[in-house]
């Protein structure tokens, strides 16, 4: 297995000298973070917790592509709050301290749908954002992602493994874009000394997901509320590991707030196979549907599941909300914007 090594210090620069405000003595100037990605699902979590800190600005870059106004709608009009309608493809020209990275479909059904695009957001727009970093001092996160670990050959997964991807299949897009916004991150940190932070973020559920985005929560969900059956893709033995979004959004910040630029898995470890999802999800949300079994997509991973050590020893994170507490909370969301109320 080969090893990523220790990154705490492969920096060769000094990183470029952020705002002035930022160290002033007669001015407790205000965090100014941009979200990208900020209108999505795991984006429009993180802004209601940074907004939730008095000393944050936070201005959201996003074209609606999978996000929606709507995930932000308590946020729009408050004094600390911006929302700019931005594709990160282009470039972006503001003043800020910190940026999180997360512009990118993340679901397969959208990624493929617009391939070209994907790999765009990946690599432009993740360029146009170190660009922005390096320009005026800020520390920027990446949210990478498991898939740049492919189908794995090694499990579970660690930090050190290098993966195992197909260059040219129908998920590249996402999985070699991912890998390229890595080595983006990396090589603009040793060449410009800029600060960055690189999240792999695993699989994750919770409220304002899409509700027909195709991947296996939010199907399942749906599929239980409006009384349809599961459809489990063959064989039903492949694994994934389930982070609840306030979770996953607890790891980003404390990475963000860290001394380590990763990457850092994170991820819930606990494992499941897609039939015991589908029991899980019957049992809690409608004992009366049925599970029936479909054909797989191509270069779908049979396993995943994090190990965590490094974000465990060097955030003090790990996950604290389990599958069966986090499925009832993403119903209730789900059954309001379907409009099927609880028997």
């Amino acid at each position: 297995m080969a090893s990523n090594g220790d990154h705490k210090s492969t920096s060769t620069k000094k990183p470029p000298t952020p705002s002035p405000l930022r160290n002033s003595k007669f001015f407790q100037a205000n965090m100014r973070i941009l979200v990208t990605g900020g209108a999505g699902f795991i984006g429009s979590h993180l802004v209601d917790r940074l907004m939730e800190n008095e000393k944050n600005e936070v201005i959201v870059a996003d074209n609606y592509f999978t996000g929606s106004k709507d995930n932000l709608r308590k946020w729009i009009g408050h004094p600390r709050f911006e929302l700019i309608r931005h594709d990160v493809t282009e470039p972006l020209l503001i003043e800020v301290d910190q940026i999180y990275h997360l512009a990118c479909p993340a679901s397969p059904i959208f990624y493929k749908h617009n391939p070209v695009k994907t790999i765009k957001t990946n690599v432009i727009g993740t360029l146009n954002m170190l660009g922005l970093a390096k320009r005026v001092g800020a520390r920027i996160l990446l949210t990478s992602t498991s898939e740049v670990y492919g189908d794995p050959l090694v499990h579970p997964q660690d930090e050190g493994y290098w993966g195992n991807v197909n260059p040219i299949g129908v998920r590249s897009c996402y999985d070699e874009g991912k890998r390229v916004a890595e080595t983006l991150m990396f090589d603009y940190h040793r060449q410009h000394g800029i600060e960055i932070r690189i999240a792999r973020i695993f699989n994750t559920y919770g409220p304002r997901m899409n509700i027909d985005d195709g991947r296996v929560v939010s199907n399942f969900i749906a599929q239980a509320i409006r009384g349809e059956p599961l459809t489990v893709q063959a064989p039903g033995t492949q694994t994934r590991s389930f982070c609840y979004v306030s979770d996953m959004v607890d790891g980003l910040i404390r990475l963000m707030e860290g001394d380590n630029t990763g990457p850092i898995n994170i991820g819930n470890p606990g494992e499941f196979t897609m039939i015991e999802l589908a029991e899980t999800v019957k049992e809690i949300i409608n004992p009366n549907v049925e599970i029936t079994m479909v054909e797989n997509t191509p270069d779908d991973p049979r396993q995943r599941k994090p190990i965590i050590t490094k974000a465990s020893e060097l955030l003090g994170w790990e996950p604290k909300i389990k599958l069966r507490d986090g499925l009832p909370l993403m119903e209730e969301d789900f059954r309001q914007r379907l409009g099927v109320a609880k028997d």
